[in-house]
């Protein structure tokens, strides 16, 4: 709802029955929506968008058309590229100089998509069960330098690219050299490696805005099998959007050898 909201906000076409300051309102109601999301999502409870905090957006929702008061929450739109939901991107048209081929329809939303730079904790530790952390070191792409706001969506899909876990996006890489774009962050995978169904797959979507479109594309991605899971450092190789969540038709992004290069961290109880 939050997306379909912030695009009407945001829709530049004369006919849209809503005016500017209605627009205005229309998305700010969606960041209010994100502000829910994120806190059903989180294991702290301070300054949670709470239920009742909702409740009261529902009578301007309502009425959009004639409500004329002040907001009740102090909250700025959020840019439209911060709430398309994981896949979403890929319905929209491509720049033709990518090496990228056509589109291809994300997963089923499962769970909210979550604003880039929202990593969830580590969950609390089971006698017996084990939890991987991924440290996200870098990813080498032969033209490393010219992408604009770059971060990874990680995803726990199972046969059917179906999630298993929340969707989380590191926050914009923190930096640039060469043929890599560096991260250096930390992803808590939010199920024990015991409980993931057999067949499932970690992914790796990168992705990055263009400006041209105004929208952020997925260039390449990357994903970890079961088997994949030891301790220690990883390379593992790209491959050509659209994300293939099912495994079935992968096409490798280059045939240089640059790949996303990982950390994994064991812990068991």
């Amino acid at each position: 709802l939050a997306r379909h909201l912030q695009k009407e906000a945001q829709s530049q076409h004369n006919n849209s029955e809503f005016t500017e300051d209605q627009k205005k309102t229309i998305a700010k109601i969606a960041t209010c929506l994100e502000l829910r999301s994120a806190a059903l999502q989180s294991t702290q409870s301070q300054d949670e968008f709470k239920l009742e905090d909702l409740k009261k957006l529902e009578p301007i929702l309502k009425n959009i058309l004639t409500y004329n008061k002040e907001f009740p929450f102090d909250v700025q739109p959020v840019p439209l590229r911060k709430i398309l939901a994981p896949g979403e991107e890929e319905h929209l048209e491509f720049e033709e100089d990518d090496e990228e081929g056509g589109a291809g329809a994300g997963s089923p939303d499962s769970f909210p998509a979550r604003v880039p730079g929202t990593l969830l904790p580590r969950l609390p530790s089971e006698p017996g069960m084990t939890l991987l952390t991924i440290n996200i070191e870098k990813i080498g792409l032969k033209d490393a330098g010219q992408c604009i706001d770059p971060y990874i969506t990680v995803s726990v899909k199972d046969l059917n690219g179906i999630d298993l876990t929340p969707v989380q996006d590191t926050p914009v890489a923190v930096r640039k050299e060469d043929m890599y774009v560096h991260f250096n962050v930390d992803i808590e995978i939010q199920k024990h490696i015991e409980r993931l169904t057999k067949g499932a797959a970690i992914f790796f979507e990168f992705k990055h805005y263009k400006p041209k479109k105004r929208f952020t594309s997925t260039k390449c991605f990357a994903f970890m099998e079961m088997d994949e899971i030891k301790p220690g450092a990883i390379v593992i190789e790209l491959y050509k959007k659209p994300t293939d969540f099912k495994r079935k038709k992968l096409q490798l992004l280059t045939k240089k050898p640059l790949y996303l290069h990982l950390h994994q961290t064991l812990h068991k109880e």
